[in-house]
């Protein structure tokens, strides 16, 4: 599992800001860098290759960068209004978390500021005939990484904010988190025990703030229960939206603690918390899942009136249900340091219904839709029987109350009927 100051850094990088900045320092010190090293070149190099040329190709570099940083930028706030609205505001996230487009404003505003002091450094001679040459070096160096990212980017333009790039940004998102899930059911933490296994007289931390449980740092858990010699009973996930008061976890104590070095340990506790006013989607499955049934139900609505898209994402939710159902590796991993933590797991209950129950609730009266979440279903119960079966005859008989109420034609329920038939009617294990 990430650790806390591991995770904060991650969730940093992602930033637009953070690519810009490095690239801009880049591209200061590359242009100082002639000033440095001009007493290594030849004095009979800058005439023999043109050196002088540098001041006009900084010029254009300038002029040029800012003009396709500006477009650049709008063409971005157009993607995110794009995602925003045609897809669900959920999904703007990863589209600003886009590396093509950060790595490409980064390289035009890192390309300007070298060019930019470049040209001051020039005008007060700090170069010389000699630093121009490897100035002029590095010109040539940074136009073939400005050429090749404007290739880049004319490309991603294309695709940027489209309804389709944007949903399968969601469904990657979605079968990461998953198959992050699989390998650390418990975050790295134990398996939650019965709640009669844990004493009434458990010490309750409770939240003091309003948001949403966006990282939990197992490891420092690990710690603190080693440290102070208690256990600890998680009783939120990531994903999890907590108020004022609300349990947090109870911890118990191994050994005869007193009451100021519990109260120690629950601020410890509570501050391997990371709150946020939204959920993200790296360590919250059932996040990406709800955001996918957003976009279908979204496409369902009078608005839209677009049922192949929700069919499209009834696919992506299969594969992504998939994952859970097939993990690629046998064994779940627990982190040794971490046996006195005790974390709960997920359920495919909840995944079904993040997924599948607001998708039966909007496309009740298309008999398209019906009849290709209903095969859905039937496909994941095929899939894997032991783990889906009961979730998928629960959600399929949910889905025929729907039809029910909201397709006219009897010969169209009569469709979801026999499509229900492999579900409904089961073989008993023996």
């Amino acid at each position: 599992m990430l650790a806390r100051w591991r995770w904060v850094l991650h969730q940093l990088t992602k930033r637009l800001w953070f690519r810009a900045s490095l690239f801009s320092l880049l591209g200061i010190a590359t242009a100082l860098l002639a000033v440095v090293f001009k007493d290594y070149i030849p004095e009979s190099l800058p005439a023999r290759i043109g050196a002088d040329a540098v001041d006009k190709i900084l010029g254009i570099i300038a002029s040029s960068m800012l003009a396709v940083t500006t477009f650049s930028l709008s063409t971005m706030v157009s993607a995110y209004g794009a995602a925003s609205s045609g897809v669900t505001p959920r999904a703007t996230t990863l589209v600003m978390e886009d590396t093509t487009t950060q790595n490409a404003l980064a390289t035009f505003i890192g390309s300007f500021l070298f060019s930019l002091v470049g040209i001051i450094a020039l005008s007060t001679g700090a170069y010389g005939t000699q630093g121009r040459v490897l100035l002029f070096a590095v010109t040539i160096a940074v136009v073939i990484l400005i050429v090749y990212t404007l290739l880049r980017w004319i490309d991603h333009l294309s695709k940027l904010g489209r309804v389709g790039e944007t949903i399968d940004r969601v469904e990657q998102a979605a079968i990461d988190a998953i198959n992050h899930r699989v390998q650390w059911p418990h975050l790295g933490a134990s398996p939650y025990p019965c709640e009669s296994v844990i004493p009434s007289s458990a010490l309750i931390i409770t939240s003091q703030h309003t948001g949403y449980v966006q990282h939990i740092d197992v490891q420092a858990l690990g710690a603190i229960a080693k440290a102070d010699e208690i256990q600890i009973f998680m009783d939120v996930l990531p994903g999890s939206f907590v108020h004022v008061g609300m349990p947090l976890a109870r911890t118990v104590s191994l050994s005869n603690a007193r009451g100021e070095e519990l109260a120690s340990s629950n601020e410890k506790i509570i501050a391997t918390l990371a709150m946020g006013a939204r959920r993200t989607f790296e360590h919250d499955p059932r996040f990406g899942l709800s955001v996918l049934s957003e976009i279908a139900s979204r496409a369902l609505s009078p608005a839209v009136n677009d049922p192949g898209t929700a069919i499209d994402v009834i696919g992506r939710g299969v594969r992504s249900l998939t994952c859970w159902g097939t993990p690629k590796e046998p064994t779940a991993k627990t982190d040794a340091d971490c046996q006195h933590v005790y974390l709960r797991g997920l359920t495919v209950d909840d995944l079904f219904d993040d997924f599948f129950a607001p998708i039966a609730r909007d496309g009740a009266g298309l008999v398209e839709v019906d009849l290709r979440m209903m095969k859905a279903l039937v496909s994941l119960a095929q899939i894997n029987p032991a783990m889906f079966r009961g979730a998928c005859t629960r959600h399929a008989e949910r889905l025929l109350k729907h039809v029910n109420t909201a397709l006219v034609l009897e010969e169209d329920r009569q469709k979801l009927s026999v499509a229900a038939r492999p579900l409904l009617h089961w073989p008993t294990p023996a």
